[in-house]
């Protein structure tokens, strides 16, 4: 990790922290999900670096060591794809792979679809292209007690987190999103109940792991996170019809709780999703979970420097 160098770049009114390592003009940047920050693409970071990349990993606004907004409640998935813009001009760079796992999903092939001129390719990891109806109507098929409906309830997550310091509930949803159910509480449950607290971290998980995100959302906190993803589900992208033409790769571990959610599986599995990427590859990880970039690291670098290697501009 001592070869990654940690810079902040100033976006508008915020200073967004970027881990970035390896030099040259092919460029990659990595987006986070939830609980992640850039700290969970630290194996891909340095396998791309050294196979000749250069890559970046920004922390979201008010994730990790980036400044937070202003106004926590107003951020918006549109500010994650104008601080990427921003960051990028910043560094003279013209062209990027994006990489995003989870939720971050989104905001890479948004930004593909709002700034084509600028991105080369995408990969994600967990979730994959969802049409804007979609990311809407995500919600209304699943049950009351379902992790996301619960924090997308105003104070909810709030006051469940707030029983616990920032490290324990990183734990809890690391261990929560290993499984291969959708974490549901019960009606006189709330979401960390879900967790034992004996219950052990992952395998591919260390307590250094879990001490460095701990850290980082101690500084943080959640309130930017539990606006951008869960409560910001219904915003409305500026796109109908979309199409992204770019080359994709579509990473999916078979024991994601992803897969668990309504249509998901069928639409990824019967490749209704090549209807929006139609140059799109998918790949599936038999005993992949929700973090298979972290838990099968070896794995996910082979197959994100084989796509780069299709795709790259000599």
């Amino acid at each position: 990790m001592d070869r990654i160098h940690h810079n902040f770049i100033e976006v508008g009114a915020l200073k967004l922290h970027v881990a970035e390592i390896g030099t040259g003009s092919n460029v990659v940047v990595f987006l986070h999900g939830f609980p992640e920050i850039w700290y969970s693409w630290r194996y891909q970071m340095i396998a791309l670096a050294d196979a000749g990349f250069r890559v970046l990993a920004p922390d979201y606004r008010g994730y990790g060591l980036s400044d937070s907004p202003a106004e926590p409640s107003k951020a918006s998935f549109s500010d994650l794809i104008s601080d990427l813009l921003g960051i990028l001009d910043a560094l003279n760079i013209p062209k990027v792979f994006v990489v995003a796992k989870d939720f971050g999903a989104w905001p890479a092939y948004y930004f593909a679809l709002k700034h084509p001129e600028r991105a080369l390719g995408i990969v994600t990891l967990g979730v994959p292209f969802l049409p804007p109806e979609s990311l809407k109507h995500s919600q209304s098929n699943i049950p009351e007690g379902v992790y996301t409906l619960r924090w997308r309830e105003p104070g909810r997550a709030e006051a469940d987190f707030g029983r616990f310091d920032a490290k324990t509930v990183v734990r809890n949803v690391y261990i929560l999103f290993s499984k291969s159910e959708i974490p549901t509480a019960q009606e006189n449950q709330e979401v960390m109940d879900l967790v034992e607290p004996s219950t052990p971290l992952p395998p591919w998980f260390t307590e250094e792991d879990l001490a460095t995100y701990g850290t980082l959302y101690e500084k943080s906190g959640f309130d930017t996170a539990l606006k951008v993803p869960y409560r910001s589900f219904n915003e409305d992208w500026g796109i109908k019809d979309p199409k992204v033409e770019i080359p994709a790769l579509f990473i999916m571990g078979e024991k994601d709780y992803v897969f668990k959610f309504p249509e998901i599986e069928e639409y990824v599995r019967s490749e209704r999703v090549k209807d929006f990427v139609p140059n799109l590859e998918i790949v599936y990880l038999p005993e992949g979970s929700h973090f298979v970039q972290e838990q099968s690291p070896e794995e996910v670098n082979h197959l994100l420097l084989t796509f780069l290697a299709k795709h790259i501009r000599q």
